[in-house]
């Protein structure tokens, strides 16, 4: 069996890694120890890349629900069926005794599954199959006693079941049956081959005392603005992705989820892009979570380094990796034959403009600045220099992976960052220059308002020169640049809303097929900061209702079948939701 739709996946994490599960029980995705880890399951990009399904046999089914259990990323899972109902409740294990922040710290990864009998008796499937380095290894599996070890090359593999498995050809199967009041707890832990080998936890009581981690999570986080229980579930999601050790947030889950079924712009995208950080610092900081921003702005500080000469890399690894070096896994078929499956992203070398505002515009953004120390002064100084060369092209925030232009949004945010330079320059010391910021700063401003207008168009164009719509044209508001009740940025507002809108769904550019998530919640935050606030929130309604049944958001979606493209949750279009939410509540927020 193939993977399934790409809406029908639910995210499990514990802040270090993720599992994707799909509506029928299987998980088609984990890749054990950090998010951007080789993969045991891969499914999710090969039939024969790994999966452990865990339901009812095939064809019985005849209707299932789900949800996530009191606010956490614990899913519970009811399938009911012609002879009783049963619910499998799946979860990755915070350590025991773990609370609130310090999920992410395990010693070892483990993925749980109870099945619980709820009404009559189900004929059950267990079905697992590991593959570790995404797919490439087929490991010997032993079993004895109720545990089946895997033993292939860097991981151990220990799955304790509490039925009878049959082991073959690296697979482990069984059928049984479940009755009311009937509990099985199934738990798989991952560890170092040449290390302790992993230890047993019972799963029920452990995933309880996941919940309750998780829980706690949201009693740190109180939100008060519009559409609470949207923004509680997008908050919980970006707190899936991130990488509790360092604090960065990875911009997905997975890798190679094609953005056109079929085609070939398929990334990887479990690194942290700095492009991102500003727009997550300012959704943690709506959700009341001082410490993750401390936590993430510490991460993006230590990643970056001194800033010299060379222009500061635009993403990095969850610890803080540089070189991120793509390659191909051509054994894989890809999801829906979408090739080429790739692990890396050669978008780190890539040159963006935005950095430099992306990093100052953060330090105005926390409220405890207090006194910097000298590295951060070196540090903003040189940002705040390399804005100044705001008149070379670069690669844009779609990252195009040819020659550079000179894209509107990457002048806007290094007039951002001159803008906050100027602003936090008596802070700086010496080596400040607010004067030479200011008049770079006014040139910026001049330059996009004289040659990124297009009188043809009738609009501000995605470059200089171009006579092209593009989305990204609507984070200028949101830099400070121009307020959106500005009558040529009103009127490019409205272009995008009727020339790039399809069905509600805010497309990147004209070709683009399907809408992109987080970009039209930048247009619900446009229009309401131009004083549109009831057309505003009727898009925000429209757009959130295209979550699936998780609140969960892919990258984009097509807006003639609703189904879910690209790489999967995207932390980008959650953290649009929140931000459109807020603004919502305060249409002035800066």
């Amino acid at each position: 069996m193939s993977a399934s739709p790409i809406a029908d996946y639910g995210l499990l994490s514990d802040s270090a890694s993720a599992a994707l599960v799909s509506r029928n029980g299987s998980v088609d995705w984990w890749c054990p120890d950090r998010f951007d880890a080789p993969s045991v399951f891969g499914r999710l990009l090969d039939a024969e890349a790994g999966h452990w399904l865990l339901g009812p046999v095939a064809g019985s089914v005849r209707r299932t629900e789900r949800e996530y259990v009191d606010d956490s990323l614990v899913l519970r899972t009811v399938h009911r069926t012609g002879d009783g109902e049963v619910a499998v409740t799946d979860g990755l294990l915070a350590e025991p005794g773990a609370r609130g922040h310090e999920l992410g710290q395990n010693s070892q990864m483990v993925l749980a599954r109870v099945v619980e009998g709820l009404a009559g008796t189900v004929r059950m499937r267990c079905e697992y199959l590991p593959r570790p380095e995404y797919g490439l290894i087929v490991p010997y599996l032993h079993c004895r006693d109720g545990e089946i070890m895997a033993e292939a090359g860097p991981l151990i593999l220990a799955l304790h079941s509490p039925v009878p498995l049959t082991c073959t050809h690296g697979r482990a199967y069984a059928e049984f049956d479940v009755g009311a009041g009937q509990v099985l707890g199934f738990d798989l832990a991952s560890a170092p081959a040449y290390g302790p080998p992993p230890r047993r936890l019972d799963p029920v009581p452990a995933l309880a005392e996941t919940v309750e981690a998780w829980r706690t999570i949201r009693d740190l986080h109180p939100y008060h603005g519009r559409y609470p229980e949207l923004v509680r579930r997008s908050a919980l999601v970006v707190q899936g992705l991130t990488y509790r050790p360092s604090g960065a947030v990875v911009a997905a889950a997975t890798t190679s989820l094609p953005e056109r079924l079929g085609g070939t712009d398929n990334y990887d995208y479990r690194y942290a892009w700095l492009r991102d950080f500003i727009l997550t610092m300012r959704a943690l900081w709506v959700t009341t979570c001082p410490e993750e921003t401390g936590q993430l702005f510490g991460w993006a500080a230590r990643s970056a380094g001194r800033s010299g000469d060379e222009p500061v890399p635009i993403m990095y690894g969850v610890t803080g990796e540089r070189d991120l070096s793509e390659y191909s896994l051509d054994h894989l078929r890809g999801y829906a034959d979408s090739r080429p499956v790739r692990v890396g992203n050669d978008a780190w070398g890539q040159r963006q403009h935005d950095v430099p505002g992306v990093l100052i515009g953060a330090h105005l953004l926390r409220d405890e600045l207090g006194d910097l120390s000298e590295e951060s002064k070196a540090l903003l100084v040189g940002l705040a220099e390399q804005a100044t060369h705001w008149r070379e092209p670069d690669a844009g925030m779609w990252e195009e992976r040819g020659p550079g232009r000179h894209y509107l949004a990457s002048k806007a945010l290094c007039w951002g960052a001159l803008d906050s330079a100027v602003k936090l320059a008596p802070r700086l010391g010496a080596r400040a220059d607010p004067q030479r910021w200011a008049a770079a700063r006014d040139e910026v401003r001049e330059t996009v308002l004289r040659d990124g207008w297009n009188d043809r168009v009738g609009a501000y164009t995605g470059a200089i020169g171009s006579a092209e719509l593009d989305a990204s044209v609507l984070v200028l508001p949101a830099t400070g640049m121009m307020p959106a009740t500005d009558p040529r940025m009103r009127a490019t507002i409205e272009a995008i809303a009727t020339e790039l809108s399809t069905d509600g769904l805010v497309r990147r550019w004209p070709d683009e097929t399907a809408g992109f998530v987080a970009c039209t919640f930048w247009l619900v935050e446009c229009l309401a900061m131009a004083g549109e606030t009831e057309r505003a929130a009727a898009l925000f309604e429209r757009t959130a209702a295209r979550a699936n049944d998780l609140g969960l958001f892919a990258e984009q979606i097509d807006p003639r079948t609703g189904a879910h493209l690209g790489n999967t949750p995207l932390a980008l279009s959650h953290v649009g939701l929140i931000g459109a939410a807020w603004r919502l509540t305060r249409p002035d927020f800066g």
